[in-house]
């Protein structure tokens, strides 16, 4: 009679090494993804400023006559799609927009601004925030809690 029993699996020490492994490896690669990730809203955000640049421009030249239009008027008008237009509560890829024409008559300027729904933490949707005004050029400046209230950050390379 045999007497030897025979043992299959792994120890307990074999499966905390593994643990302990997978651990490390998920350390290094968590926040490359969340910096992948930020990037990526950035992104998103500047296209879509250059999109509001563009929405404008045609807006002005033809339903507008001549004066530039908010977010809900590019949207009425079909210029935007309406997950821009809504942005304001439900961010786009982790950004806020906003397009708003001057009080002047008629309105011969706008600032569209687009800014992190969440700027600082883990959680973070990006570094910067971005604006764009009637000359065309994007600037961005450093996320914080509030917009860019004018066209005054530094340009983005195009």
């Amino acid at each position: 009679m045999n007497t030897n029993k025979r043992q299959e699996g792994f120890s307990l020490i074999e499966l905390l090494i593994v643990v302990a492994i997978i651990g490390i490896i998920a350390a290094i690669a968590i926040p490359n993804l969340l910096a992948s990730k930020r990037a990526a809203n950035e992104g998103s955000a500047v296209a879509s400023i250059r999109t509001l640049t563009s929405a404008e421009a045609t807006y002005q030249a033809t339903t507008g006559a001549g004066a530039y239009g908010s977010l809900a008027g590019l949207n009425s008008a079909g210029l935007v799609d309406s997950a821009l237009s809504n942005s304001a509560t439900t961010p786009k890829s982790g950004y806020k927009f906003v397009a708003t024409p001057d009080a002047t008559t008629p309105n011969s300027q706008y600032l569209a601004t687009a800014s992190t729904a969440t700027a600082t933490g883990l959680a973070a949707t990006g570094t910067r925030n971005f604006a764009s005004d009637a000359t065309g050029m994007i600037t961005y400046a450093a996320a914080s809690t509030t917009a860019m209230t004018a066209n005054n950050g530094t340009a983005i390379g195009n």
